[in-house]
């Protein structure tokens, strides 16, 4: 079978990440290539300083490039970061023949794009979310019905071009052209919500370490899309101030604390009869953060009340901030299918539990699979991106070619309706 070579690169403010695959004539994707590496010179989803944002996204792609033993020329990256922003807006087009044809799909598809955009910002997508034939909505697959006037409800978003542009001057650095920009909360969601959650209505968070993109489905269609700029490196940081450790190490403990609990645990049980105490005493769990060998300037022992409090105390910040960004906008989604959370931070302890109390409905983590060969590496929700970007690309047809029409999902949307069309129909 004939192969497509593929590459993703998912760049965060926390860490970058590369995944090369091959794509079969199935659609299998077989991953020969992963590597990731901590983000430099990217802050909060934009670049700060070009060189070494740069340097870091080309030791990543070095490393997933020996590992693939193969040398790639163009790569689809992901973008996030406040500056995304989204809105609805229709096409309507006359139908040109009988039966209606991918050519007026993409017409009305590309009649849509008509929405003014400020000249500072340039459209990343714009989404078909539902046809309209001859005043008959719902329909997915229009291509092929009889009808005179098709019209397209869809969701467009779009990214600040400076912020865009100087993303891909560092990519275009590394020596790659970009073949496509993706929003990463999107593909995210695409990766790891059910078509059940998409058609009641749900929420997903995707909670990096700079930023927490947000994606709303209704009606089994996006909604909403945005993104604000805080994420798990404010947990690291007051972790850091309230235990007085270094952020590396204050980064360690917010990722193992699990350890750090379930070795509290232990000592407790070996000093009390299970008949003292019940699994809501954990509060009273003593953390000893020398199960990490980590060495604090105070004393070792922390107090897990305290722990959740600082952790609690910023989750309330990042979930009031998605509520307040929500209303801003104007949106007044319900989420019957509750919120979905995933991205590096989902990884956090007890996490759904704050959710739940800030936010209204059932909460659970969500991660994407799917994928073959190395994948070791890109398990977990801490890499829904990529996941979601090789479903992206698989999706729409794109692969390592220098196609110069990234930033736009409408762009060739001729040649890519029906694949678009087979996607949507269950």
């Amino acid at each position: 079978m004939a192969k497509k070579l593929l590459t993703v690169i998912d760049i965060g403010s926390s860490k970058i990440c590369t995944v090369i695959s091959n794509i079969e004539e199935d659609d299998k994707v077989s991953v020969i290539g992963v590597a990731s590496y901590p983000s430099k010179g990217i802050k909060k989803g934009v670049v700060i300083n070009i060189d070494d944002a740069t340097d870091a996204i080309a030791e990543c792609l070095e490393a997933a490039e020996r590992m693939a033993g193969v040398t790639v020329s163009s790569a689809i990256i992901s973008i996030g970061g406040k500056h995304i922003a989204s809105t609805n807006n229709k096409g309507v087009v006359a139908v040109s023949k009988d039966e209606i044809s991918p050519e007026d799909v993409a017409r009305a598809i590309e009649s849509a794009k008509t929405v003014s955009v400020p000249p500072s910002r340039e459209i990343l997508h714009v989404i078909p979310r539902e046809f309209i034939l001859d005043s008959q909505g719902g329909i997915k697959d229009p291509i092929g019905m009889s009808g005179i006037r098709l019209e397209v409800d869809t969701h467009i978003i779009s990214a600040t071009s400076s912020v865009m542009h100087n993303l891909l001057k560092c990519v275009n650095q590394v020596g790659l052209s970009v073949s496509d920009v993706v929003f990463g909360g999107w593909v995210a969601a695409e990766a790891v919500l059910t078509s059940t959650e998409k058609e009641l209505g749900v929420m997903l968070l995707d909670i990096g370490g700079g930023i927490t993109n947000i994606c709303i489905y209704q009606d089994e269609a996006v909604f909403y899309s945005s993104s604000i700029d805080l994420g798990g490196n404010n947990i690291t940081s007051d972790l850091a101030i309230g235990l007085r450790l270094s952020l590396t190490d204050a980064e360690r403990v917010k990722c193992e604390a699990n350890v750090l609990v379930k070795n509290a645990r232990v000592r407790r049980d070996n000093t009390k009869k299970k008949s003292e105490h019940t699994k809501d005493d954990d509060k009273d769990l003593i953390l000893n953060i020398a199960d990490l060998g980590i060495e604090g300037v105070g004393t070792n022992e922390i107090p897990k009340e305290l722990f959740d409090e600082i952790i609690d105390a910023r989750l309330e910040e990042i979930f009031d901030a998605v509520k307040v960004q929500l209303a801003n906008s104007g949106v007044s989604a319900k989420f019957p299918a509750g919120i979905v959370i995933t991205g590096g931070t989902s990884k956090l302890i007890d996490i759904t539990k704050s959710a739940q109390k800030y936010l209204s409905g059932p909460v659970r983590v969500g991660s994407s699979q799917g994928l073959y060969g190395l994948t070791d590496e890109i398990t977990g929700a801490a890499y829904s991106v990529v996941h979601g970007m090789i479903q992206y690309a698989v999706k729409y047809g794109i692969n390592n070619k220098e196609t110069g029409n990234f930033g736009d999902t409408s762009k060739n949307i001729a040649d890519r309706v029906k694949s678009w069309i087979k996607s949507v129909i269950p």
